[in-house]
């Protein structure tokens, strides 16, 4: 079994897009742990706010098939692909990590983990001592660097309340 990270984003009727996420990945994925839900401004253009929300899951898919079941979520919720990168967003799923998988093809670990508050403070709140397969870091250690030198715009809720 594969230990993975999945990342969550939405800012276009976020609750409902995010809770149906949510549910597929239930029927897909085993033992699923999910973080808080983070609010965060539009990267790269103007739009509403996103919530991002982290889970934790393990499978027995491959890389690539795993893949491929986060892109059928999507298509299945409505992802419009055809959209710019930094645009409004019904629903994301990025695969963050596999296992301690090193992976340029396939962007494990994504390199979105360093750049970004709302894929690192998920990953951070559900795997603290889980290491970074290429810094060698933990991710809590890797949180606590990029607080302290960026200006990153979080507001973090819990799910239970916000989902409800």
């Amino acid at each position: 079994m594969a230990n993975i990270h999945i990342n969550i984003g939405s800012n276009q009727n976020r609750r409902q897009n995010i809770s149906a996420a949510i549910e597929a990945l239930r029927l897909v994925f085993l033992d699923i742990k999910i973080s808080s839900i983070y609010q965060s401004p539009a990267e790269g253009f103007e739009g509403d706010d996103f919530y991002n929300v982290g889970v934790n899951a393990s499978t027995d898919l491959s890389v690539k098939e795993t893949a491929k079941a986060l892109r059928d979520i999507e298509q299945i919720q409505g992802r419009d692909r055809t959209q710019p990168k930094f645009s409004s967003r019904k629903i994301d799923l990025d695969l963050v990590l596999y296992d301690d998988v090193i992976d340029q093809k396939a962007n494990l670990p994504r390199d979105d983990i360093l750049k970004y508050a709302f894929v690192l403070a998920p990953l951070a709140e559900l795997s603290a001592e889980l290491i970074h397969p290429a810094k060698q870091q933990t991710y809590q250690a890797l949180w606590e660097s990029f607080q302290s030198s960026n200006e990153y715009g979080l507001t973090q809720y819990n799910i239970n309340q916000v989902l409800q």
